[in-house]
């Protein structure tokens, strides 16, 4: 189940994926991982053609949702035990890769987006970053490529029309992500930020 939430991030209550995504959508909460390598490249995603919203569209490193339990659920550590988890199911980077400490949380993102006439994203999408030289196995049930890119390959990317981009990773990688980008270093450094949400519907 994941987990309803109102535009504050309070919890309402559980909801099922279905019911969270279908039609408009119900606001639930969701995260955004973007690791970056030593070489300050991004590593980013093409979701799989199996995905209900946005298959085959290329996105940022991982992104998905928290669960409705105790562990997930807790303010702060809770998506990022969440993040632990799916970086391994999406792309198999070994859950001992990452702890909790190695995400810094910078802000929320609240969303929404249209994928199809029966399904849309209505997140509140807690942005994550974090640093690390990994190996990566795909699930292909989630993932069909990846690829590392660097700040001006990106840039080409959002001006070209050769990649379907998610509307979260577009909406992110067009707003703040030029700004962690360039202060990776410092932010990495820094304590988790106070909870700030970017509406950008």
């Amino acid at each position: 189940m994941c987990i309803q939430v109102d535009e504050k991030d309070n919890i309402i209550g559980p909801i099922s994926k279905k019911d969270a995504h279908w039609h408009d959508g119900i606001l639930h909460r969701a995260f955004s991982v973007f690791v970056f390598n030593s070489k300050n490249e991004l590593l980013i995603q093409k979701r799989s053609k199996q995905k209900i919203t946005f298959p085959e569209h290329w996105a940022n490193t991982c992104c998905s949702h928290p669960l409705h339990v105790e562990d997930e659920m807790q303010d702060g550590i809770g998506v990022k035990k969440a993040a632990i988890r799916k970086l391994e199911h999406e792309l198999g980077i070994p859950l001992t890769t990452f702890n909790v400490s190695s995400f810094r949380y910078i802000g929320s993102v609240l969303y929404k987006a249209s994928s199809d006439v029966n399904w849309a994203e209505f997140e509140l999408d807690h942005i994550l970053l974090a640093r690390g030289d990994i190996n990566v196995q795909v699930n292909s049930n989630e993932v069909a490529e990846y690829a590392y890119v660097s700040k001006n390959a990106l840039d080409g990317i959002l001006r070209s029309e050769d990649r379907l981009l998610s509307p979260w990773f577009r909406l992110i990688a067009r707003s703040q992500l030029p700004i962690w980008w360039d202060n990776l270093d410092t932010l990495l450094e820094k304590d988790d930020a106070k909870p700030v949400i970017y509406d950008m519907r």
